[in-house]
């Protein structure tokens, strides 16, 4: 099962995808090339959207949380990753520490933690999973609704320096985090010594920018569209920042007006290019964080001069109730596909630099111009029937296993942005 597409694939995108189909291997070895320079990150999910006149990606994770919505199936692809993914960074490894988020309540997160687990420990490796949670003291088994049990353990500071980080009686060679961090890096991972933290802590959204992934993604389009002589634009959002803002305070806004006026002009000279119809819109989101907190739809640049007290609440505060003073305002890219009569979007999940599986999120509450991680939102691991990497030249540019292969072209280059980034960001992380 695929999800339906409310318009007829048509025009630009399905010139893409048929532009996809022909160039496959100028665009496997382009790739290729790429990681020949870059390292890319652990592992990876990508939120895409599919305009059926562009297809671009819109959020990009370097700690992802749903690999219980994956398709079974997939499970060896995501094997065979997580080894290559261990050999390239600490090829000795065998005991390994999982440090989680900091909540024992999210059955769906606890179920991903156990997936990512399992996943793990097919891939060779003696997984424990430590907790930052001050209240577990004692090894603490959780019980999933799936009949799957997770035991968290307090987190210790090892050896006679205390420079290593990990359990009683366990010294793993490498430590694992699928905690992003939002409210900075806990003292207890702080100063390790010869253990590899992966994804490394600058990758954290203490410290990210989605304007800084966005950059570097706007560069690797603008390489990878000249490489197969394609428009960058079919595949990127393009965006402004606002750097000082308060929506309490009421302060920035006309940073933010004249910024969304901007992009807003931009994109509709593309859409007069490319004769798309649509009503342009910007997403005004933090520039850190996730979860889909803090995020609005605008239309017009007087939206944002408009916002009422509870519009401005739920803008100025993101996960871990941190204070938003920086946003991005991103090109809005509207989404035509549906599943199960809700509005949806697919997530590609990838390890190392392979692309593992994806699911769609659908949102029955929302609209095709709004963000779908939010209340009302359900997964659907109808999973790529054939994942994401054989196109078939037989079947048309729009087949779904054409289609599929576009979102892991597209989530790749995304992910290649994140390895940009990072790299970009080391130096920094170095330095401060």
């Amino acid at each position: 099962m695929v999800p339906h597409l409310t318009t007829a694939l048509t025009g630009p995108l399905l010139e893409l995808e048929r532009c996809f189909l022909d160039r496959e291997t100028r665009i496997e070895h382009w790739l290729r090339a790429q990681w020949q320079e870059y390292v890319p990150p652990f592992y990876t999910s990508v939120d895409l959207r599919n305009a059926g006149f562009k297809l671009a990606p819109v959020d990009t994770n370097l700690f992802p949380g749903g690999f219980n919505n994956l398709n079974p199936a997939f499970l060896p692809l995501c094997v065979q990753a997580a080894m290559s993914a261990v050999e390239r960074i600490c090829p000795e490894a065998q005991d390994l520490l999982l440090i989680p988020e900091s909540h024992t309540r999210n059955q769906f997160y606890l179920q991903n933690v156990a997936r990512l687990a399992n996943i793990l420990h097919h891939a060779g490796l003696n997984v424990r999973i430590g907790t930052l949670l001050p209240e577990i003291t004692v090894p603490t088994r959780i019980d999933l609704a799936d009949g799957q049990h997770l035991m968290l353990e307090p987190l210790k500071r090892l050896g006679p320096d205390g420079r290593r980080l990990g359990l009683e009686g366990f010294d793993p060679c490498a430590v694992l985090l699928n905690n992003d961090l939002s409210a900075g890096v806990p003292d207890m991972l702080q100063g390790l010594h010869e253990q590899s933290v992966i994804p490394p802590l600058h990758a954290g959204w203490h410290a990210r920018r989605k304007s800084h992934h966005f950059a570097a993604y706007k560069q690797v389009a603008r390489e990878f569209g000249a490489a197969i002589g394609i428009d960058p634009w079919l595949i990127n959002p393009d965006f402004e920042v606002c750097g000082k803002i308060s929506f309490h305070e009421r302060t920035g806004e006309e940073c933010l007006a004249a910024n969304v006026d901007a992009l807003l002009a931009k994109i509709r000279a593309k859409y007069r290019e490319y004769g798309v119809t649509e009503q342009p819109f910007v997403i005004v989101k933090a520039d850190a964080g996730t979860y889909g907190m803090g995020i609005m739809t605008v239309r017009d640049a007087s939206e944002v001069k408009a916002l009422n007290r509870k519009q401005r609440n739920k803008m100025a505060v993101g996960k871990e109730g941190l204070q938003v003073t920086e946003v991005i305002i991103q090109e809005g890219v509207p989404t035509f596909e549906t599943v199960d009569d809700g509005v949806a979007e697919p997530v590609i999940y990838m390890i190392d630099r392979y692309v593992v599986g994806g699911f769609y999120r659908v949102n029955t509450a929302r609209g095709r111009d709004e963000n779908l991680n939010a209340p009302g939102m359900s997964f659907k691991p109808l999973a790529f029937s054939t994942g994401c990497s054989l196109p078939d030249m037989a079947q048309a540019p729009d087949a779904p296993t054409n289609r599929f292969y576009a979102y892991g072209v597209v989530a790749r280059l995304a992910m290649l942005a994140a390895a940009v980034e990072l790299e970009q960001t080391a130096s920094d992380a170095v330095a401060a």
